[in-house]
């Protein structure tokens, strides 16, 4: 698929997982990267996972990657959430990331906590819905 007709779900790559995938790619190549899971959302086609390998890619200058269509239960209203977060930082492809590779502890901060923050706002929401 065109890497870049994939809109992100993720603010921020780990500088340190990105050097690991880097090192990946510099050793095999494109072959070397597992193909990345995407789904649609709405009229998007979003990647569920697989952001630094889809980065590792661009950097690389790779313009198509390996995808495949997730077919896991996904948390719908949490990956709206993410793709909302990601539109309002302008980040509409996986080049979007290119600017945000953090430290493993930053990443720690400013996109786990983030999500797990999110996620228990979203618990308390459904569990008054009940």
């Amino acid at each position: 698929m065109k890497l870049d007709t994939i809109q992100p779900s993720q603010l921020y790559i780990s500088s340190e997982k990105l050097a690991v995938v880097m090192e990946e790619m510099n050793t095999g190549g494109l072959d070397a990267i597992k193909p990345m899971p995407v789904k649609r959302l709405g009229d998007q086609v979003i990647f569920t996972d697989g952001h630094t390998r889809a980065l590792a890619a661009y950097l690389n200058g790779c313009s198509d990657i390996p995808v495949y269509w997730d077919n896991d239960a996904l948390d719908w209203e949490a990956y709206a959430i993410c793709v909302e977060w990601c539109k309002e930082e302008r980040i509409y492809t996986i080049a979007g990331l290119k600017d945000r590779v953090v430290p493993p502890d930053e990443y720690e901060v400013v996109w786990y906590r983030r999500c797990r923050k999110m996620q228990e706002g979203l618990k308390e929401k459904r569990d008054k819905q009940k």
